[in-house]
């Protein structure tokens, strides 16, 4: 039997993690085939079948499993051999993958990835926007950034950009003249309401608090949508009113394109959280943003 390479173990790795071929395929910025062609390539080798293959997935056969219990914490060391030779070199270079909500990308990240790629032009940042929680490791990414409640136990969290959001509540003013003030947060159930969509398919239930008082509203509305900006361009088109985060409101409150309903009412929150796994030898890339995150450097604003 010929000696497997490792790019064709490699590929085994990033393919098992991903359930799916397409999926490894967009992590490691190559194509489904070449993977496919690495993966049989591995099995004629080796002899026995690795992986099993049907329309809806990839898993592991056993025999792939067993040889996945030692080669992924193998590949990691190896890994990590080279990328200490980052130490010689006057910056560090590298890939960081990181997976981040929306909100994080669009309003959080910008600042704070600017400042950081100016002072390490070695480094790519390689972000993919995904509003549902997942297992950063499995899927191929060095961190994540998310909210306290979405974190594992298991994981580091370092505090990353604003420390308090809060939700608001606005409406355009033309909304409001001919349709009033709510006064109090049950008064949204006789408003036109424009609601949220997350990925899961779940319909976002609307949070108020006042005095340590909390109230959830779920009302209903000419508009449910997945994307901020299209429900923030209904709302500023006096088609209802919206509930979102500050962030996504903010020009268009200081403008008075839109205005608030209920503020004494708006939720704060605590700021999101990039979490990445303890492990001994932290990718270069992924210690240099810890590094500038912890710095103060990557501090808001």
């Amino acid at each position: 039997m010929t000696e497997p390479n490792l790019s064709d173990l490699d590929a085994l790795v990033a393919v098992a993690g991903a359930r799916s071929f397409r999926g490894a395929a967009t992590l490691k910025g190559v194509s489904a085939s070449s993977l496919s062609d690495a993966i049989r390539r591995l099995e004629q080798r080796v002899g026995v079948r690795l992986l099993n293959r049907t329309t809806r997935s990839v898993t592991p056969t056993e025999a792939g499993t067993r040889l996945l219990e030692r080669l992924t914490p193998a590949l990691g060391e190896i890994a990590g051999a080279l990328d200490a030779l980052n130490s010689f070199r006057d910056s560090p270079s590298g890939t960081l993958k990181l997976n981040v909500p929306s909100i994080v990308a669009q309003r959080v990240l910008p600042v704070i990835v600017n400042r950081f790629l100016a002072i390490h032009p070695g480094i790519t940042l390689d972000i993919t926007t995904n509003d549902t929680f997942i297992d950063v490791l499995a899927a191929g990414f060095d961190a994540g950034i998310r909210y306290d409640e979405s974190l594992e136990l298991d994981m580091i969290a370092v505090p990353i950009g604003p420390r308090v959001q809060r939700f608001v509540c606005v409406a355009a003013p033309s909304y409001l003249e001919k349709h009033g003030q709510p006064q109090h947060p049950k008064d949204l159930l006789e408003h036109a309401c424009i609601r949220h969509r997350f990925a899961s398919g779940a319909i976002a239930v609307w949070e108020l608090e006042r005095d340590g008082e909390l109230i959830k509203v779920n009302p209903s509305g000419p508009l449910i949508a997945s994307s901020g900006e299209l429900e923030l361009s209904a709302a500023k088109a006096g088609l209802g009113i919206v509930c979102s985060f500050e962030e996504f409101m903010k020009d268009s409150l200081e403008t008075g394109a839109l205005q608030p309903v209920l503020p004494e009412w708006w939720q704060s929150f605590s700021g999101p959280f990039l979490y990445y796994p303890s492990r001994t030898h932290m990718p270069a890339p992924l210690r240099a943003f810890v590094d500038f995150i912890k710095s103060g450097a990557g501090q808001w604003p």
